[in-house]
């Protein structure tokens, strides 16, 4: 019997296929599954790493390690994965940071943020607050717009690269309001020097911002997102404030190396999806301020694109330098 060409064809592509299902079929059989949080324990991004390796690890039925590796903005923990064997056994719990702003801001990168890692899941996103103290004379966005425009304001962030960072940039490309830049080792003494009046404004993440302006220490003038955050309900964004296409959210997202098997992507994104939808997760989700909508990694590959491109255009456009 001869086979024409289309048969051979066929007979190839199922033969190239069978490892990769074998593969995803036997997946995972060796222990352990490592998550690396580019970041220092104990803030956002550790904590949904930790809570989502709990759930792993029982849905799984395999150990799940959790690493922290931090610096750089994220570049460091990124980069050891970016260069990790695509073998379904690391993966990473990217950010805004490690995979729009930091690409765009910096001239070099150890690892290409297109290019280097296989998206899974875009796990949440959350606002980030415009605050200024509560002895400063500012009420609304136009009176740091007008107050700016006399005179440069100084504004604080959790650091260089910071989402934090990124939306005084887009702030004052969009809103035409000079401001200076003044990065901080990590929320906590950015929002503690708005609160002492060393530094009139900031911007801060919901969550860190939340319990700051409960005490009336601070002042929320707006949010970032395109739409109201959660839990901030009654303070309006950006757009609502005047200023015309503001739309930042930090993100946090899981990746695998690029060449991981995309039947073990595509289990990893069920296996999430599937945690992320049990009510206790959702309520610590919320807890932390983030906000989910179920993804594909085909959606979330594109909202990653989008993300860069958006930052890339502020970077260039607002003559951004790292710092």
């Amino acid at each position: 019997m001869t086979l024409t060409r289309r048969h051979l064809t066929t007979a190839l592509a199922l033969a190239a296929l069978a490892p990769a299902a074998s593969f995803a079929q036997e997946w995972p059989a060796k222990q352990p599954i490592r998550i690396v949080v580019p970041f220092a324990a104990g803030g956002t991004s550790d904590i949904l790493a930790r809570t989502l390796g709990e759930k792993l690890q029982a849905s799984l039925k395999q150990t799940v390690v959790i690493e922290n590796k931090a610096g750089a903005g994220g570049v460091i923990g990124a980069d050891s994965v970016a260069k990790s064997a695509p073998d379904g056994y690391t993966f990473l719990l990217g950010t805004i940071a490690s995979h729009a702003i930091n690409p765009a801001l910096q001239a070099k990168m150890p690892y290409d943020a297109s290019k280097d890692f296989a998206p899974v899941i875009l796990l949440g996103s959350i606002s980030n607050v415009l605050l200024v103290g509560g002895s400063q004379p500012y009420k609304t966005v136009a009176d740091i717009v007008a107050a700016a425009k006399k005179e440069p304001l100084p504004f604080a962030s959790a650091g260089q690269g910071s989402s934090q960072h990124m939306s005084g940039e887009m702030f004052k490309l969009l809103a035409g309001a000079p401001l200076t830049h003044v990065p901080y080792k990590g929320s906590a003494p950015a929002v503690q020097d708005v609160i002492g009046g060393q530094i009139p404004m900031s911007f801060e993440t919901a969550t860190v911002a939340l319990p700051h302006i409960q005490s009336g220490k601070v002042r929320a003038l707006a949010v970032t997102s395109a739409r109201r955050s959660k839990v901030l309900p009654e303070v309006p964004t950006l757009q609502e404030a005047g200023i015309a296409g503001f739309d930042v959210a930090s993100w946090q997202a899981f990746y695998a190396p690029a060449g991981t098997p995309a039947a073990v992507v595509q289990r990893m994104n069920s296996e999430i999806e599937a945690i992320l939808a049990s009510a206790e997760v959702k309520a610590k989700m919320d807890g932390l301020g983030l906000d989910h909508t179920p993804n594909t990694p085909e959606q979330f590959a594109s909202f990653g694109r989008s993300e860069l491109a958006k930052w890339q255009k502020v970077v260039k456009d607002g003559n951004v330098k790292p710092q």
